[in-house]
């Protein structure tokens, strides 16, 4: 009888708990009167005649409403220059509490008219956008890159806020091109010989980079057959050039191995009975490697002072493998790998060309690595 009697308690005690934090009892005693007034409403639609949550909302709502309308005074006296977005959000919160109240029709009894401020948002709303419009205007003009990117972002929150404002769209393209970095990607110069179309693929990789390159949008690159036709007038240059390269350096290593095996029938008496021996063998073994390995430099120069701003070097090596065997002597002093491997025969390696190919992959990946990290803060 005491665990059931105990066991009551602990739920009666759950139910006021549960009871206090869904009518928004304790959202109020933390002065949190938006969130009051939310759990309360939710509280009064699902059980109309609740009393605490009666009591809250009531409370609740009167307290919110003073909070928003003193913020907005506040914020209507200070000289902040985005002090508009703050009254514009202070009065939608209060459009949202009405919009709570208004689907609850037990609240409406607490609440009859719940205030709502349709025109002061819209007002603010101007108001925000005219001062982020002032400024973009203010960054533009002071002529340099990252104050048109900041110019470029106020137009956007200015578009944003009040969708057509004045010239915004065409202030935000003006903004844009002023901020954007214009750079010429100068093609890899490797005459002829054969690793032309090898060379020829790796370009049109670093080609695809360039022309999807997304990463940041004040960034653009152009191939410097696309920058002439367009008649583009680079910020930068950025060079890609093998400082040197070597294709297809051939080792072959030889390792001979004396073999013998313990304890082999090597043949059987006239009583049909096994004759153990050991059996000889001696095992080369070929290991033949081609390498090929380059070093590209990158260096991308500003096109107005002629400087070098940034110069790096990129290291790719490719190893080709190959391993074969032979014998001689009593193929039973050989393991099964041993002999597997004697049965296989020397391989043509790959073409110059594929092998050039292979170890431009490693300079690649390091290559677009580095401009991303490089132009991701212009």
């Amino acid at each position: 009888m005491k665990n059931i009697s105990r066991l009551r308690y602990f739920i009666y005690l759950s139910l006021i708990i549960i009871g206090g934090c869904t009518t928004g009892k304790k959202a109020l005693q933390k002065g949190d009167y938006d969130a009051s007034v939310a759990k309360a409403v939710s509280r009064l639609q699902n059980s109309p005649k609740n009393s605490e949550a009666m009591q809250v909302l009531k409370t609740a709502y009167d307290l919110a409403l003073q909070d928003h309308l003193r913020k907005i005074n506040e914020a209507k006296l200070s000289n902040d220059l985005y002090r508009w977005e703050s009254i514009m959000y202070d009065y939608q919160k209060i459009n949202q509490l009405a919009d709570d109240i208004n689907s609850c029709p037990a609240c409406l009894v607490l609440v009859p008219t719940p205030s709502k401020y349709i025109q002061e948002v819209a007002d603010s709303k101007l108001n925000a956008a005219a001062a982020r419009y002032n400024s973009g205007l203010g960054y533009l003009q002071t002529n340099d890159r990252q104050s048109a990117k900041k110019a470029y972002y106020e137009f956007e929150k200015a578009q944003n806020l009040q969708p057509n404002y004045k010239d915004v769209k065409a202030k935000m393209d003006d903004a844009y091109w002023a901020a954007v970095t214009r750079v010429v990607v100068q093609p890899i110069i490797l005459n002829g010989g054969p690793y032309k179309l090898s060379a020829d693929y790796f370009q049109q990789q670093i080609d695809q980079f360039i022309s999807s390159y997304s990463r940041n949008k004040f960034v653009i690159f152009y191939g410097e057959e696309q920058a002439t036709n367009q008649k583009i007038i680079p910020d930068q240059v950025l060079s890609l050039n093998f400082d040197d390269f070597m294709v297809g350096q051939t080792y072959v290593k030889e390792r001979i191995e004396k073999l013998k095996r313990d304890s082999v029938v090597i043949g059987e008496t006239r009583e049909r009975k096994p004759v153990y021996g050991t059996v000889k063998a001696t095992l080369s073994v070929f290991e033949k490697t081609i390498s090929s390995s380059g070093l590209l430099d990158m260096s991308i120069m500003d096109w107005q002072s002629k400087k070098v701003v940034r110069q790096q070097k990129f290291p790719g090596t490719y190893v080709w493998r190959d391993s074969w065997a032979s014998y001689k002597g009593d193929d039973r002093a050989l393991s099964n790998n041993q002999l597997a491997m004697t049965r296989r025969k020397e391989v043509l390696p790959p073409p110059p060309s594929a092998l050039f190919l292979e170890f431009t992959k490693p300079i690649y990946n390091q290559l677009v690595d580095d401009i991303g990290y490089y132009y991701n803060s212009f």
